[in-house]
């Protein structure tokens, strides 16, 4: 009767190891690359690591910073990272340049893009034909200064009436400020508060938003490795799920998203990233359409558009279509995806 009772035990503890084991093993590891640094924006992602909430979808998720959305596609493209956060457009510039190595994205996040354009009120640049003639800053990668050709064609400036001035991107902002240029693009929820760190305030900018020039574009979206939507699906349809739910508990609570952003990186001042993440929640995230159709879908006929529109700016002989540049097939349902 001992051996027996022993026996059992054994293979009763036999079995929880294994089954122990096997949970262990269901944790799938995923790589994501951000397109920036830890800042608001990236909150919403932390949040839902810390909370779980990748976990729960039996996923092991890396949030790494970046370094642009060029850099994220890079990274992804090349099978380094399996899923990254990256401006579409330049995913579509990308794509003209590696054809054998084309992406697609996911989920679209920015539903209304952050691309904008800002000049000091005394410098008397009121409208966009005030840029002729000037000097225009920005880091050579950055999204609204690739995307400037759509801007002029929009607003009938030609490539040679400004001249650029390339810097790192902690200088871009100083730069301005000093009047070292006349203009500087950037993400609008990075540079209003990158120049109001430096004491310039809204009353004391102008600033042209590409979206009220009649760019219709979308923002940043979610891309995949060609390995996880071929071998993955449901992992990225788990881990999509995981992103609403950060971005639904990051819009109802915005401190306890910027304060799981400092446990990961102590050095962000969190008042100024609070900011920044309200600014993106009611620029680029929350908008009519989400409201009532939940994140991550774009409507066809607005992604033509801006293809059109984009493709001139890069000079694109071959237009893609939308279904070259993304799919809906990883899809989380209707209520998955819902902001509220």
């Amino acid at each position: 009767m001992v051996r027996l009772k022993a026996r059992l035990l054994g293979a009763t503890v036999g079995i929880a190891v294994a089954l122990g084991a096997q949970s262990a093993m269901a944790q799938m590891a995923i790589k994501f690359t951000l397109d920036w640094k830890f800042e608001g924006p990236a909150a919403p992602y932390v949040l839902a690591k810390k909370k779980g909430y990748f976990d729960d979808e039996g996923l092991d998720v890396t949030i790494d910073s970046g370094k642009g959305s060029v850099g994220s596609i890079t990274r992804v493209a090349s099978g380094a990272y399996d899923v990254g956060f990256a401006d579409i457009n330049s995913m579509l510039e990308f794509n003209a340049s590696n054809p054998d190595r084309a992406m697609k994205s996911i989920f679209m996040v920015y539903d209304r893009p952050p691309f904008s354009l800002f000049m000091l009120k005394k410098s008397g640049i009121t409208k966009p034909e005030d840029l002729i003639g000037k000097t225009l800053g920005a880091p050579v990668f950055d999204a609204s200064r690739k995307l400037f050709p759509a801007f002029a064609q929009a607003t009938g400036l030609k490539l040679d009436d400004v001249k650029w001035e390339s810097m790192d991107p902690p200088l871009r902002e100083p730069m301005l400020v000093r009047g070292d240029v006349d203009a500087i693009t950037g993400h609008y929820f990075t540079s209003i508060l990158n120049l109001q760190a430096q004491g310039i305030s809204k009353d004391d900018l102008t600033v042209f938003k590409y979206f009220d020039y009649g760019m219709d574009f979308y923002g940043n979206a979610m891309i995949a490795s060609p390995d996880m939507m071929e071998n993955h699906p449901e992992e990225l349809r788990a881990f999509l799920r995981a992103v609403v739910k950060g971005w639904r508990d990051a819009i109802a609570n915005p401190e306890e998203a910027i304060a799981a952003l400092k446990e990961t990186d102590p050095l962000i001042d969190p008042a100024l990233e609070l900011q920044r993440l309200q600014m993106t929640i009611d620029e680029n995230v929350v908008t009519e359409v989400t409201l009532k159709e939940g994140m991550g879908l774009i409507k066809t006929d607005r992604m033509n558009k801006a293809i059109d529109q984009v493709s001139l700016a890069f000079g694109i002989e071959n237009k893609p279509t939308v279904a070259d540049i993304f799919t809906d097939i990883f899809m989380p349902g209707e209520k998955d995806r819902m902001l509220k």
